[in-house]
Formats: structure tokens, C-alpha cells, sequence
């Protein structure tokens, strides 16, 4: 891992979803990823790992993403940890826009789009 190397932590409930995401992007040898399927462990998780930036479904059972942003916010640990919700709920051309302050992506999210979205939160 170099220094320029992006931790990112996927939390989404769809399994098959973060580890094709977890394959593509560590692929490219730019990122180290970790994936959370249980949202409710995802705080716990990312005080661990420590990402760059988390992208987190917004509609999961347990706790919704919502949720999931407000506990990073009131952490001082991860406070300050850019998050990029993933959503079905809003459509593409909504895309790249925000909700409730923060950027999503609409799903299915192309891996040419989370590589942008890393690349402008990483130069922020």
C-alpha cells in the first residue's frame, strides 16, 4: 500500500454487491477496500479500519444509512470521513448531487463514476 492508496469501506446489505465493487476497485491496486453488510456494525467497523471514504447504501435493514451518517458525524473518530450514500431510490440523472449534504450515486454505480466521486472527495 502506498501512500497515495484510498481506503474505502463499502456498507451495503447486498453482499453480492460489495464484493463485486470490493473486486473491481482493489483490482486497480489505487484502493484498499473493506466491506460492512451489516449496518449496524458499520461504525465499528470504520473506527478499525479507518477508510478514506465510505460509501454507504441509504435503504438497509438494522439501521438506514441516514442513521449510519448521523453515528460517523457525532464521532469524533470518523467525523470527518467523507461519505457517498449508493442508492435505487433516486435516478441517474439525480446522480452526483447531494442528499442531506452528502454526494450519492444513483445504482447500479459504475465503477468509472465511484473512481471520479474518490478522486474529487480525495482532493477536497
Amino acid at each position: 500500500m502506498t501512500a497515495n492508496t484510498q481506503r474505502i469501506l463499502l456498507i451495503d446489505d447486498q453482499p453480492a454487491f460489495t464484493r463485486l465493487l470490493n473486486l473491481t476497485l482493489q483490482r486497480s491496486g489505487r484502493y484498499v477496500v473493506r466491506e460492512e453488510n451489516d449496518s449496524t456494525q458499520a461504525c465499528s467497523v470504520a473506527r478499525e479500519f479507518h477508510p478514506s471514504i465510505v460509501f454507504c447504501d441509504i435503504d438497509m435493514p438494522g439501521i438506514d444509512g441516514g442513521e449510519v451518517a448521523r453515528q460517523f458525524r457525532s464521532d469524533p473518530g470518523l467525523a470527518r470521513v467523507p461519505i457517498v450514500f449508493l442508492s435505487s431510490l433516486v435516478g441517474a440523472k439525480e446522480s452526483d448531487r447531494d442528499i442531506g449534504g452528502f454526494p450519492f450515486l444513483s445504482k447500479p454505480v459504475s465503477i468509472e463514476a465511484m473512481v471520479r466521486c474518490i478522486a474529487r472527495l480525495a482532493t477536497a
